[in-house]
């Protein structure tokens, strides 16, 4: 057997790699963790979630700030958005769960950390700051970043991405939003609420294109109520830098075009495998604008070789990148063959109210051509919400045929955390009367799963038949009151 310098090497130090790095190294196998930025974390804590959510935080509360007056208090008007302050707040917020992803952790885990940017030089050998280190099995997780969308005079024009949005040093007067989609949605929303004018362009009839039509349209009306302009059906012509504004000109569905201008530019048009340098050409491992290409295990065409979390083109998620991580872990380490199961993937989108989903919408049942059943629940309905004024927004199941959840799309307050008792519950194959019968505490919003498993055994509990059964076992007498009198139950209930 060869004599390899580590058991593992992972190349990137983001939700992937510190997975399969932190699990290595406590399992016995000799780690090298290797990240090209001066910290590890990856682009969701530096660029990407902990950022996003801690500026959307600060803008949610300074919207209730100018908002009082809903609730009772004297309406205000407070002074403008210094955004320094927010941008050092969301350094501070970095820095302490930067600590739980410091070299000093890792080192005590017993996994070595070395920045730089390896190249392949063989199929076991990478190229390291002039010298060669070898592994017996590698992990590539060099995950994503922003994509540069091919648009006429973009290559001329300044814009930002996520990698930029949070360290300004003032806030935008007014912005240009090149994309719907969730991180789009998001910062639309949050610059929004600080005080920037702000223009999302659309080449669809629809944001969040992955979502059901009509709760993303009530995502995008709650944003319109809120100032957010949409441009939807618009494609983008070219831009301009003209100096002190960018210009976007695009074209509307009937082929007419216009002029739109703003201080700040942001380009949120999906991703882009971080490979380049790599050297995986060399060693013949597939890839196109995607990603590397994986089997259900994550190897790729060189099976001591993984591809996981963003790089390999899949499910753009953090918590699906940890996911990965540990399945590379049962194959890599453990030698335990396990494949990726990617059927209750839950996410979610921050916009305020938030939109959250697991299994099938019914874009995808649809296209799967699976019949299926719909019961909702509106968050009007939900005491806890309306004591809060977060009465907006609804709950979707989705059942097959026997009756067995397909999916729950949850837009409203808090939707992520709501979505979790789902999670468990389609991951566990637990039936629906389980938390149709569980006693959930009120006043919460989490009652509103209970409300809608209840609806789907109502119309059977209280169904004509049922009535007649009780009535001639054990005589009921029927209703007490014959205001709204119950069709169902016609002459015989009286």
């Amino acid at each position: 057997m060869a004599d390899y310098d580590y058991d593992i090497g992972i190349i990137g130090g983001g939700a992937a790699g510190l997975t399969v790095a932190s699990g290595a190294a406590q399992l016995g196998a000799k780690t090298l963790l290797v990240e090209k930025e001066e910290a590890l974390g990856g682009d969701c804590l530096h660029y990407g979630c902990v950022p996003s959510k801690t500026l959307i935080r600060t803008a949610h509360v300074y919207h209730l700030m100018k908002n009082g007056q809903k609730f009772g208090l004297p309406a205000i008007s407070p002074p403008a958005v210094d955004f320094r302050e927010v941008a050092a707040r969301i350094r501070s917020v970095i820095s302490v769960i930067q600590q739980h992803d410091s070299v000093e952790r890792f080192c005590k885990l017993g996994a070595k950390v070395e920045f730089g940017s390896p190249e392949f030089l063989d199929e076991h050998v990478v190229s390291l700051a002039g010298r060669s280190v070898s592994a017996r099995a590698w992990v590539i997780a060099t995950g994503s970043s922003a994509a540069v969308p091919p648009l006429e005079g973009l290559d001329k024009t300044s814009y930002l991405t996520n990698r930029d949005l949070f360290s300004l040093d003032r806030l935008p007067a007014s912005m240009i939003v090149i994309g719907a989609g969730p991180i789009a949605a998001e910062m639309a929303q949050a610059f929004c609420r600080l005080g920037t004018r702000v223009t999302v362009i659309q080449r669809s009839g629809q944001i969040l294109s992955r979502e059901d039509k009509d709760m993303a349209d009530l995502v995008q009306q709650e944003l319109e109520k809120e100032g957010v302009v949409f441009q939807m059906n618009a494609a983008v012509v070219r831009v301009n830098d003209s100096g002190r504004e960018r210009e976007v000109v695009i074209r509307d569905a009937a082929g007419r075009t216009r002029t739109l201008r703003a201080e700040t530019l942001l380009a949120a048009l999906g991703r882009s495998p971080n490979i380049e340098g790599l050297g995986l050409e060399k060693i013949d491992i597939p890839f196109d604008h995607r990603g590397i290409k994986v089997d259900n295990r994550l190897r790729t065409s060189h099976k001591h070789i993984y591809a996981a979390g963003d790089v390999n083109g899949g499910h753009q998620f953090t918590h699906v990148a940890g996911y990965e991580g540990g399945v590379v872990l049962s194959n890599a380490v453990f030698h335990l063959p396990r494949k990726t199961d990617y059927t209750y993937v839950p996410w979610c989108t921050y916009t305020h109210p938030e939109l959250a989903s697991i299994g099938m919408n019914e874009k995808r049942a649809r296209e799967a051509g699976i019949d299926y059943t719909v019961f909702t629940e509106e968050f009007s309905g939900n005491d806890r919400a309306l004591a809060e004024g977060e009465s907006t927004g609804r709950l979707k199941l989705l059942l097959d045929k026997k009756e067995k959840p397909l999916g729950i799309q949850i837009l409203g307050p808090e939707a992520g955390n709501l979505l979790s008792e789902w999670v468990a519950i389609m991951n566990g194959g637990i039936g629906l009367s389980k938390i149709a019968s569980a006693i959930h505490p009120y006043p919460t919003l989490g009652e509103i799963n209970k409300k809608v498993a209840g609806s789907v055994f109502a119309p059977k509990i209280f169904s004509s038949t049922v009535k007649k059964g009780l009535k001639f076992f054990f005589s009921l007498k029927g209703r007490a009151c014959t205001c709204g009198e119950d069709a169902d139950y016609g002459e015989e209930g009286k």
